[in-house]
């Protein structure tokens, strides 16, 4: 059976619902309710199998970062496949793509980052830091230092560590985790706060909330600490000003490593190729995945910095770990293509001065909406809150379900955006238009008020 076989919406729906299992879904919900089914995509569009033209607010999940339809990431893997389809990286072996990937990889990091360790996704790349960071430890000869700080709602993916690391509640209670050795504090969220301190002073506490959770732990036993730059799936929580540069002086005093999860920021999202350029941080270790490809093959990894990777070499010996598909030659390939078309294009430098504050000044107006009671967007990266009421500010109902009712009637108005409960999250792609940027916008503005409609009927 080809995988593009022409069937109706039904038979699709039909199908899937008897033989696919989704991510991150309610099963029972789903089966009543039925899959919208993406056909085809171009530029920032994706298209269902209705034909419904929706303006993808989302990347895809973060990740398709250069839009859809890019022939020379298409050729790429192409040809790849026709010259090394694969190869795997064990047993003292290598190939050109991993080995070149590694090389321009090198190029666009922090200067610290000289050495790259391929894995299949964010997840697994979050994974190998665990493993790389105790190992660290013990050829330190401070095996007690194996205590992970994380932050409450991050996401730092699916896989047992890694959704150790990440502090979701309900990932938490339903999977018995995290695993030992991974803590959490409260995350930088000014909005979600009483707001009875200012945005720096709340940083810094927010901050200090980790020096906190060290001297409770013991200094001699914390190994690292672990945050994205801003966090993504929690809900796009930009930290203050005065948060990341505290983090760091933390991490300093107490020689802990810092750990940037770059997966979502990573690769141009905020108009700086990582997190830790925008926010000045200086990570021992960076995680990547998703828009290292713009999401048209898996790839992940970890930077990892001459700090640890020197000490792995010179102190080390077997490294017990890896993945089938680490450095995958055809991932590679594509990764390549696509780092060099994002060079070729401007595209970092294209969001920090053009399409990036464009959107930004139209994003904040939003706020001026009876519904909205906060803006935030850095590079294109942005969120903004449903609220009931803004003076004072007051929630809706958790039961109502504000932002997924916005969620599903905005993609019936053309446009794709996330919700995470009533906070609305939207990540376009990079080749974004004004003209796109406007409609995004404008759609965003209808949904608003038929959304109010609704809640006040």
């Amino acid at each position: 059976m080809a995988a593009n076989e022409k069937r109706s919406r039904e038979a699709w729906q039909e199908l899937d619902k008897d033989h696919h299992l989704h991510p991150f879904t309610d099963h029972k919900s789903l089966h009543k309710k039925r899959s919208r089914i993406i056909t085809r995509a171009e530029g920032v569009y994706i298209y269902d199998a209705d034909g419904s033209k929706i303006l993808d607010g989302m990347s895809g999940l973060w990740c398709v970062n250069a839009g859809y339809g890019r022939q020379e990431l298409v050729d790429a893997a192409t040809e790849q496949l026709k010259e090394l389809p694969y190869y795997n990286n064990f047993f003292q072996c290598a190939h050109p793509p991993s080995i070149e990937l590694a090389s321009l990889l090198q190029e666009i990091s922090p200067p610290q980052f000289k050495r790259v360790f391929f894995a299949g996704s964010g997840s697994e790349s979050n994974d190998t830091i665990v493993r790389m960071v105790r190992t660290y430890w013990d050829l330190m000869g401070q095996p007690e230092r194996h205590t992970i700080i994380s932050r409450h709602n991050a996401y730092h993916g699916s896989t047992v560590a890694a959704a150790s690391l990440g502090g979701m509640k309900p990932m938490h209670r339903q999977s018995g985790l995290p695993i030992p050795g991974i803590v959490h504090v409260d995350q930088p969220y000014w909005f979600g706060s009483d707001r009875s301190l200012s945005p720096e002073e709340f940083g810094l506490a927010a901050a200090r909330a980790i020096e906190d959770k060290i001297n409770e732990v013991g200094a001699g036993k914390v190994a690292a600490f672990i945050g994205e730059p801003i966090q993504g799936a929690g809900g796009v929580i930009v930290p203050p000003d005065s948060y990341w540069p505290e983090v760091q002086r933390i991490c300093d005093k107490y020689g802990i490593l810092l750990i940037s999860d770059e997966v979502i920021t990573g690769f141009g999202r905020l108009g700086e190729w990582f997190g830790a350029d925008y926010f000045g941080t200086r990570p021992d270790f960076m995680t990547f995945a998703k828009g290292v490809t713009s999401g048209y093959l898996p790839l992940g990894g970890v930077f990892v910095s001459d700090r640890v990777a020197d000490v792995l070499i010179e102190k080390g010996g077997e490294f017990f770990h890896g993945y089938t598909y680490s450095g995958h030659p055809v991932a590679c390939a594509v990764a390549i293509a696509n780092i060099r078309l994002i060079q070729r294009e401007n595209l970092v430098e294209r969001i920090k001065i053009d399409i990036g504050p464009y959107l930004q000044e139209k994003w904040r107006a939003l706020g001026e909406h009876a519904l909205v009671g906060d803006t935030r967007m850095v590079g294109l990266m942005g969120a903004f809150e449903i609220v009931r009421s803004k003076d004072p500010i007051e929630r809706f109902d958790e039961k109502q379900g504000a932002g997924v009712a916005f969620r599903d009637l905005l993609i019936e108005d053309g446009v794709c955006m996330r919700a995470v409960g009533d906070t609305i999250i939207c990540a376009p792609p990079f080749i974004l238009s004004h003209s796109e940027a406007d409609e995004l916008i404008d759609k965003t503005i209808v949904t608003l008020d038929r959304l109010q409609k609704t809640l006040t009927a």
